[in-house]
């Protein structure tokens, strides 16, 4: 049977001074390990000898928790027969790598431990560490193996794997496996059985001194089975379990006294020193070790049978084991001769049941026991306590009246070695018999389980020390993640009203702190997310009313833990069902809680969960988290901007995907104010319109043209409609009308500016286009797209036609378009001066001026009107050539709101 082959490091290529590669002979939880040399050169390689040459059947290596390899390559080396033993003369064959990862995940804090199976035979071992991987801890860029761990057989001859294989060709299988368990009879199971005691992970957790008291142990244990020393065995399973258990603790002491030590914190070290000694001796006692062992004399004779004679025996298979003696009736023993329970004897009604081949693959302890009176008759009273596995019993024996010995009647089936790891913070408090209902296949026991729990909790005095009150908490809530995964209705209700009862009663009652309530919700939440994603929709709708529920309890609300769990962003990976119950819980805790004072929602991590659901691949998933924001932008105006800023920038590319232009369209109707795709209508009709008239106009000029050039007749008709048209129609802007008696100045309209009306003889097409651009008060570039548009729409212009348009956004008090990288800064001073409805609003001085045409006239063109204008006195300044007059004239074709050069 494989076994751990003790080795030493011959050679390494590097080491650290404070951890050098001797550190990997020794296993322990003190082992610091071995680290590279800072800044070292890759690949390290490492050289272990065995003591004896050997057949490797399973490499182990642990790594450190952040000086990372990224790969680590094995090779074994053999030695020729007529060569001196060294490193330097083995012959190395390549096994293999394994990967290592980056650890960034567990947030360097957990160590990853490697389990390789070969088949390679040699005496030397070589590790190749590879360059290590990146990150903020190592800072020199090394690599740290903390133990190494090899397990084979010693092959004492050369010839031994050669006899092993011939014996298997040239045996029939039933002689080849015979022979195979008399080799390996101690062990009672197959022969490349590895014992979990060989294992890495046994040793670096384990006190030593406890581990070699298991091993011995366990050793006694398999002899004990095969001479059928049933009880015996029994006990020291028991016992065995209880020691890994405080192995384990004194580990975690051993470790603590070290680092106290480090500290120069003498005091500490010294009473951790005392505790471990106090601790080790008390267990020692209550396990009754010396009798364990049998080292206080002869309490089990190597042959003495511990059952009472029976008639008939079970069949055994002595064939298997030709060397153990034939069992004789022994002679009573001082442990045998205790006082047994009175027992009520039924006679040997029972049947028998087949004892299970020593080569099965189950393991020989959890097998069950036969069912036989002579089982029941031997279970003492102090025997059935957190420990005891009680055995199977028939419909008969169910009916036997209880005899005073304290067992359960109707007990499920025993629980495995593995169960009772992984339930031990239960079975410490409610006891292995009420623990493995909890495990049983019969969903009746499992809801029995449960209430009995719940009795126990609620009635435990408020007078219990806080450690037991802390352990009873641990053990519970283990037991309700248990039911919550239950499949059957039953189990999983009564689990969630066991929760519910330790979060609302318990926990105040015996006064315990915040960080054990928020403990238990991030314990239980992974579960209850799961059951929301169930695919039966009453356990769907119980698990996510249950987290509602949680989060408005009392003395959970404040912690804010249930909508922090809840508000953790989804992977993008995540199945449709699951991501929509997750999302589903969001939107029933934000109509349950609300953004208002301390219910850890805000309007911040609420958007931030939903833009990443808005990017799922579901579609289910995108209409809840669209539902979320649009209901959290009605009902909070105040926070629409915040809202929005989480949110891809409302553009037309943004606008392409329809899911953000439906959001941003009922955002738009909710504001009041029309959709981008009414506007872009409306602009579309007001387009068309103003070209209809331009043309109009410009057909109106040229007969006028015509008119002052004598090629045509004077139509009056048409004097009189140029008369009533407004002037400004190409710039949306009204004009007065014409005098009766100015008709004479109809000839000159070339040689006007229909803006600040200035007669010109310059103005000619190109000449006016030139006072457009440089000279006109009316008008400004825009600073922007450059374009020539009136002052008095310059407001409008920036907000809804210049091509930066959606870099501007207009004050509600002063109605200026207001850059929106200084819009926040703009509404936070309030010093802009609010507009009047009844008056202009200047953009160039930021002042309010009389109303109508001749407002803006007056101020963007007289002597004390804007200081803002720069045109304004290049006006004034400018002297009217001879026979220039004023006059009011139409429209100069070809110029539109704007001039863009």
């Amino acid at each position: 049977m494989p076994r751990k082959l003790p080795f030493r490091v011959v050679h390494v290529s590097g080491q650290d001074d404070g951890y050098k590669a001797v550190e990997l002979n020794v296993h322990s939880p003190l082992t610091r390990g071995w680290q590279a040399s800072r800044y070292c050169l890759y690949p390290q390689d490492l050289i272990v000898q065995l003591d004896a040459r050997s057949r490797l059947r399973k490499i182990q290596i642990l790594s450190h928790q952040f000086l990372v390899a990224t790969k680590i390559e094995f090779l074994v080396g053999d030695v020729p027969e007529d060569m001196v033993l060294s490193p330097d003369n083995a012959r190395y064959t390549r096994l293999g790598y394994v990967s290592l990862s980056d650890n960034e995940k567990t947030g360097f804090k957990s160590r990853e431990l490697k389990s390789v199976h070969v088949d390679a035979i040699g005496q030397y071992l070589k590790i190749l560490v590879h360059k290590n991987h990146v990150n903020k801890h190592n800072v020199y860029n090394q690599v740290g193996v903390i133990a190494v761990n090899i397990i084979g057989d010693v092959i004492s001859r050369p010839s031994d794997l050669t006899d092993r294989i011939k014996r298997d060709y040239y045996l029939n299988p039933e002689q080849s496996k015979r022979l195979e368990y008399m080799d390996d009879e101690e062990s009672g199971v197959r022969p490349d059985y590895i014992s979990p005691l060989d294992d890495l992970a046994f040793d670096m957790y384990q006190d030593p001194e406890i581990a070699s008291i298991i091993r011995k142990l366990e050793k006694k244990k398999k002899e004990a089975v095969l001479q059928e020393r049933f009880d015996y065995a029994k006990k020291l399973k028991t016992a065995i379990l209880d020691l890994q258990k405080v192995g384990e603790k004194l580990g975690k002491y051993e470790v603590e006294k070290r680092q106290a030590v480090e500290n120069e914190d003498y005091d500490k070290a010294a009473l951790k020193k005392v505790q471990m000694e106090e601790y080790r001796l008390q267990i020692y006692r209550d396990l009754n070790l010396g009798d364990l062992l049998e080292t206080t004399g002869s309490r089990h004779p190597q042959h003495v049978d511990l059952e009472p004679v029976r008639e008939p025996t079970p069949p055994r298979l002595s064939h298997l084991s030709p060397r153990t003696p034939p069992r004789t009736p022994p002679p009573r023993t001082p442990y045998d001769e205790r006082p047994l329970p009175a027992m009520k004897n039924k006679g040997d009604t029972t049947q028998r049941e087949q004892i299970p081949s020593p080569r099965s693959r189950t393991p020989y302890d959890e097998r069950q026991l036969p069912v036989n009176n002579y089982t029941k008759r031997y279970v003492k009273p102090t025997q059935i306590a957190k420990r005891f596995i009680p055995p199977p019993v028939t419909e008969e024996e169910e009916q036997v009246a209880d005899t005073g010995g304290g067992g359960i009647t109707g007990e499920p089936e025993p629980m495995s070695e593995k169960d009772l790891r992984e339930a031990s913070a239960a079975v410490d408090v409610f006891g292995e018999p009420l623990v493995a209902k909890a495990y049983s296949k019969t969903w009746s026991y499992r809801e029995d389980a449960l209430l009995a729990v719940y009795k126990q909790m609620s009635e435990m005095q408020t007078s219990t020390p806080k450690d037991e009150v802390k352990s009873a908490l641990k053990g519970a809530v283990y037991l309700c993640k248990r039911a919550i995964r239950d499949k059957v209705y039953a189990v999983f209700k009564a689990g969630l009203h066991l929760l519910k009862m330790l979060l609302t009663e318990y926990i105040p009652k015996h006064r315990l702190g915040k960080s054990d309530i928020v403990h238990t919700v991030e314990l239980v939440m992974p579960e209850l997310f799961n059951k929301s994603a169930d695919t039966a929709s009453r356990n769907r709708e119980d698990a996510k009313n249950f987290i509602r529920e949680m989060a408005n309890f009392p003395d959970v609300r404040p912690t804010n833990v249930v909508p922090h769990e809840c508000l953790k962003p989804i992977k993008m990976t995540l199945a449709p069902r699951p991501a929509q119950s997750r999302v589903e819980i969001v939107e029933m805790l934000y109509k349950s809680l609300g953004v208002k004072g301390n219910t850890g929602m805000t309007i911040d991590n609420i958007m931030n969960f939903c833009v990443v659901a808005l990017g799922h691949t579901a579609g289910e998933v995108r209409e809840v988290s669209e539902r979320i924001i649009r209901t959290m932008y009605k009902e909070n105006p105040g926070d629409r901007q915040t809202i929005k800023d989480h949110l891809p920038p409302d553009d037309e590319r943004t606008r392409k995907n329809t899911m953000y232009r439906q959001l941003f369209e009922y955002f738009d109707k909710v504001d009041g104010k029309p959709s981008k795709s009414d506007i872009k209508r409306q602009k579309a009709e007001e387009e068309s319109r103003k070209q209809e008239e331009i043309e109009a106009l410009q057909n109106q000029l040229q007969q006028l043209r015509s008119m002052a050039a004598g090629k045509q007749p004077v139509d009056e008709n048409v004097l009189k409609t140029e008369s009533k048209k407004p002037t400004k129609k190409a710039l949306n802007k009204s004009k007065p009308k014409q005098k009766e008696d100015d008709d004479a100045s109809v000839y000159n309209m070339d040689h006007i500016c229909i803006f600040c009306e200035e007669h010109n003889p310059s103005f000619t097409e190109d000449g006016l286009d030139l006072h457009y651009w440089k000279h006109c008060p009316m008008l400004k570039r825009c600073t922007n797209c450059k374009q020539v548009v009136e002052i008095a729409s310059y407001t409008d212009h920036l907000l809804s036609e210049c091509e930066a348009k959606g870099n501007y956004a207009r004050c509600p008090q002063c109605t200026e378009a207001i850059p929106k990288s200084e819009y926040a800064q703009h509404i936070a001073d309030k010093s802009c001066k609010a507009a009047e409805p009844d008056k202009n609003h200047c953009p160039l001085c930021h002042q309010n001026i009389s109303a109508g045409e001749d407002g803006w006239k007056k101020h963007l063109m007289g002597k004390d009107g804007c200081k803002q204008n720069p045109r304004r006195l290049l006006a004034l300044n400018k002297q009217p050539p001879q026979g220039q007059t004023k006059g009011r004239g139409g429209a100069k074709g070809g110029v539109g709101r704007g001039k863009k050069r």
